[in-house]
Formats: C-alpha cells, sequence, structure tokens
C-alpha cells in the first residue's frame, strides 16, 4: 500500500501549518523579549536562530508540496 498524493499533501500540509504555528509563537516571543526590561540580546538572538530553522523547515516542505502538487 502506498499513499495518494492527496493523502501525501494532507501530511505536507498538517506539517506546513505546525511549521506555521510554531514562527507565530517564536514571533510572539521575540515581541515580549524586546518589551522586556533589560532586554536579552541572547535570548532575541536564539529566538530568531530558531525562527531561521523554522523558515529552512517551511521552504523544504514547500518544495516537496510544489513537487506533489505538480503530480496531481
Amino acid at each position: 500500500m502506498e499513499l495518494t498524493n492527496e493523502e501525501k499533501i494532507a501530511i505536507l500540509n498538517q506539517h506546513i501549518k505546525n511549521i506555521v504555528v510554531n514562527k507565530y509563537n517564536i514571533h510572539v516571543a521575540i515581541v515580549a523579549e524586546e518589551a522586556a526590561n533589560p532586554v536579552d540580546q541572547n535570548k532575541i538572538n536564539a529566538l530568531n536562530n530558531q525562527m531561521s530553522a523554522e523558515q529552512s523547515k517551511y521552504d523544504a516542505l514547500m518544495v516537496e508540496y510544489s513537487s506533489l502538487a505538480e503530480q496531481a
């Protein structure tokens, strides 16, 4: 048994949604940290690194999504 393209796309969509949620959570954490007094630049840098990692995952999954969508 193999997954259909539609099933694969549905799985990808869920993963993409999770990444989008993670990115927003990181964004909110950055906003909150920037409002702190004093601002901890190390925390902001770490959060920005997390954001970059999530963006890389998102980009990779979008390539896979495009590939599957072309096959549909």
